[in-house]
């Protein structure tokens, strides 16, 4: 006895159905997937150059029971102007401190020591983040 073929010779009557729609899918599924990388890639570009101001913080230091001494770095575009909120905390998680601090000066990059006061002694320092004005200020 021979095997019995479930398959129909494909040189004789085409691909299955099945390796068609299988084809299909996999053409529908690479354009939504570059047009979600397309998509996240504009959205990124789109943030990252519409900050004018962003900063790290390099290093902190609780330099007394009221004070913490904070080291920033900004970067900004030169003609911009604004501020970065720090914040430190105390042990139990509670704010202790907060600390606007404005950037007008007309240079892309600033390094600068600030000291941030404290109602209670701090255990962490952190950068909340950083805000632009919208206009130049006259």
């Amino acid at each position: 006895m021979g095997a019995v073929r479930e398959e129909v010779p494909g040189g004789r009557y085409g691909r299955p159905a099945d390796e068609r729609a299988d084809r299909g899918l996999k053409i529908v599924g690479a354009v939504l997937g570059v047009a979600f990388l397309a998509m996240v890639g504009w959205f990124g570009y789109d943030y990252v150059s519409g900050q004018r101001i962003s900063a790290e913080m390099i290093k902190w230091d609780v330099t007394a029971d009221d004070q913490v001494q904070v080291h920033l770095e900004v970067r900004k575009d030169k003609d911009a102007q604004g501020y970065c909120t720090l914040r430190s905390r105390a042990e139990d998680g509670s704010e202790v401190g907060r600390r606007d601090v404005r950037f007008d000066m007309a240079a892309g990059r600033v390094d600068q020591v600030v000291t941030v006061r404290t109602t209670a002694r701090a255990t962490s320092a952190e950068l909340a983040g950083c805000t632009a004005d919208d206009g130049p200020k006259g």
